[in-house]
């Protein structure tokens, strides 16, 4: 009743504030629409319209442009501590991938400026002191502990000046930073939405408001909570490739794909041109990051042309204006989704690591979608040569990633304990293959989907449910689609094979 309750609030909340958008004011953000932010700071005046400007793209996360705005902000006003701040946050994306090495030394740069200057008010030195909190210890402390630090002093100063809307909302988004992937109790989200929710009414076109409440809901058993937020966000902000693309989060947990399909081809269209205009002739990670969705969108509708036409211009991108993590998930993601999906084993069991030009190296849970998908399709196809080379090549990959990232480390486990257990299965082995697919599913079950996709390329139970329905188990194998399937709604597969077995 309580989860009705807010979903219907938050329809209503977001219904009035777009129809205030419509009919207030037609000039109404006619420069650039990036939402609306309020944040005072003791810069001058033509610095704190800039400085604004620059805050709505770091709720957009739109890091880049964001770290560029609070460096103009810096130029126009050198005293202008706050701008540095800005600078450090544009480095930090606390629900991203942790900083790379470039991002951190800019962060720690940035972020030390604005500690050594002087500031005029008690809550700027809270929110310099916060993103302080994050940088220093890099030599001993890991990045979830540090993540947790610059929480726990966002809590004081959101505490401190209970009046500051932005400080409740950086406050939201630092807890998101911290969750636990095998948390199903979700409560660090509860408590995120639970400060954002009250907020709505107070700043309906306030861009992070909608898009961490639309982190916050990202999950199978709260993801209608978000359908207000995300059919509002990208009315918010649709200049921010990112606001655009972000509802099809929700839109991918409830099964809703032509919604998501709109979403991603607006936000991989703005993207692409925005990096047309800064950097001509390349990539940008945002289109990809839309395109992976688009493609799971397109595959789940049984559109294989469109899926088709999708991954054939990612394989034309030649450079992009930034290899990030999104990238690289989205360049492995979309030809192993097109394979798999389609149940083409040959074409799965040929997959190679591409481009050659992007630096995999650096993103190893990525590479491994290839090999994921490499060795469920040979196993399917009896390579078991090619397939036992995949698995051998997941067990480097998780190895080398345990000590380094538990999450990735957990994700490629799952894809090589499934392998292994469709090369037993493939080698006649099925109540051991069965064994071990199940155990890869619980493993599944105790963590969640990273924001960077729109789920595994192939969900476990799903892949559990087919070795049982080759195996003659049909009444084991309907369950296991239907537990597929409440976790990852309307997925074209599970649904087929469910309609099989009755």
């Amino acid at each position: 009743m309580k989860i009705r309750w807010i979903l219907c609030a938050l329809m209503v909340v977001f219904a009035a504030a777009a129809y205030a958008q419509e009919h207030q004011h037609g000039d109404h953000h006619a420069k650039e629409e990036l939402g609306e932010v309020h944040f005072p700071v003791s810069c001058n005046e033509e610095a704190k319209t800039d400085f604004e400007r620059a805050v709505a793209l770091l709720h957009d996360f739109w890091y880049s442009e964001a770290e560029k705005a609070f460096t103009k902000v810096a130029a126009d006003d050198p005293s202008c501590a706050m701008a540095y701040w800005g600078i450090a946050m544009s480095n930090f994306h606390p629900v991203w991938a942790p900083p790379n090495a470039a991002e951190m030394e800019r962060g720690k740069t940035a972020y030390m400026k604005a500690a050594s200057m002087a500031t005029n008010t008690d809550r700027e030195k809270g929110y310099i002191g916060a993103i302080a909190a994050f940088y220093k210890d890099l030599d001993t402390l890991d990045h979830k502990t540090r993540a947790k630090a610059y929480a726990a002093e966002m809590a004081k100063v959101h505490q401190q000046n209970p009046d500051d809307m932005e400080a409740a909302i950086f406050y939201a988004l630092a807890l998101l930073g911290t969750v636990d992937a095998s948390d199903k109790t979700y409560a660090v989200q509860k408590e995120a939405a639970a400060i954002l929710t009250p907020l709505v009414s107070k700043a309906p076109d306030h861009p992070g408001i909608a898009h961490y409440i639309i982190h916050s809901f990202d999950y199978p058993s709260l993801a209608e909570l978000a359908l207000p937020a995300a059919r509002a966000y990208a009315k918010i902000a649709p200049a921010s490739p990112h606001a655009l693309h972000m509802p099809s989060h929700i839109f991918t947990r409830l099964g809703l794909w032509e919604e998501s399909i709109q979403s991603n081809l607006a936000a991989a269209a703005k993207a692409k041109a925005h990096v047309q205009e800064t950097l001509p002739g390349a990539g940008a990670f945002e289109q990809l990051h839309a395109m992976d969705y688009l493609e799971y969108a397109y595959l789940q509708l049984g559109k294989e042309d469109k899926a088709r036409e999708v991954m054939q211009e990612a394989a034309k991108i030649e450079k992009l204006e930034l290899n990030n993590f999104s990238a690289a998930y989205a360049l492995a993601a979309i030809p192993a989704r097109y394979a798999i999906e389609r149940h083409q084993w040959k074409e799965a069991a040929a997959l190679q690591v591409s481009p050659a030009w992007f630096p995999w190296d650096k993103f190893p849970y990525a590479e491994a979608i290839t090999h994921f998908a490499v060795g469920i399709g040979a196993t399917h196809i009896k390579d078991l040569a090619t397939a036992k080379k995949a698995a051998e090549r997941l067990g480097v990959i998780q190895t080398d990633l345990a000590n380094q990232d538990k999450y990735w480390a957990t994700q490629v486990e799952i894809q090589r304990q499934s392998v292994v257990a469709w090369l037993a299965f493939a080698q006649g082995k099925k109540e051991a293959a069965i064994s071990m697919m199940r155990a890869a599913a619980e493993m599944e079950d105790g963590t969640e989907k990273h924001p960077v996709t729109p789920g595994p390329i192939v969900p476990a139970h799903e892949l559990l449910g087919e070795m049982l329905l080759e195996s003659g188990k049909t009444e084991q194998a309907a369950a296991e689609f239907k537990q597929s399937l409440a976790a990852a709604p309307n997925r074209r597969n599970a649904l087929m094979h469910t309609a099989n077995v009755k």
